[in-house]
């Protein structure tokens, strides 16, 4: 069995227990997550959060780009939420990446560069800083003064605010 096997599988075990058919797309905390993919961070775990409770953004660094603007624009002026946390982490695989080199790699495989921003950093709290400032200035956004951000520690687990 594969992987995507196993996880078809547990989506029947959950479906026959479901009972969260009561829940709206509109986040009961008025909360939204803007975080890196890592697997190391289990955003509900680390912030007590529940189904329901925020919308998730999650990308390669939880850096902040057009299409998280684009989510948080309808996630603030569709579904109400007010309130914004950023979210990186130490050890991200994009802090010292060479952008320029993997996209050089990339246009020398397939011919032709990426037409997006792969995004890297080498200051992890200058990061979030420029991600929560990008947030703060954004004019599609009607809620910007609620914005924070923060950098998990993979190593012990904690989160501390960068500002």
């Amino acid at each position: 069995m594969s992987t995507t096997d196993d996880l078809v599988a547990n989506a029947g075990r959950y479906a026959a227990t479901f009972e969260q058919n009561d829940l709206t797309a509109a986040p009961s905390r008025r909360l939204t997550v803007v975080a890196c993919m890592d697997a190391r961070l289990d955003l509900f775990a680390l912030l007590g959060l529940e189904i329901g409770d925020a919308h998730i953004i999650r990308n390669a660094g939880g850096i902040v780009t057009d299409d998280v603007v684009r989510s948080l624009l309808i996630s603030q002026r569709k579904l109400g939420t007010t309130d914004v946390v950023v979210i990186q982490h130490t050890g991200c695989g994009l802090l010292d990446l060479d952008a320029d080199a993997l996209a050089g790699e990339l246009e020398a495989e397939t011919g032709r560069r990426p037409g997006f921003e792969l995004g890297s950093f080498h200051d992890l709290d200058a990061s979030v800083r420029a991600s929560v400032e990008h947030l703060r200035y954004e004019r599609f956004l009607l809620h910007r003064g609620s914005v924070r951000g923060f950098v998990y520690e993979v190593e012990t687990g904690r989160l501390r605010e960068v500002r």
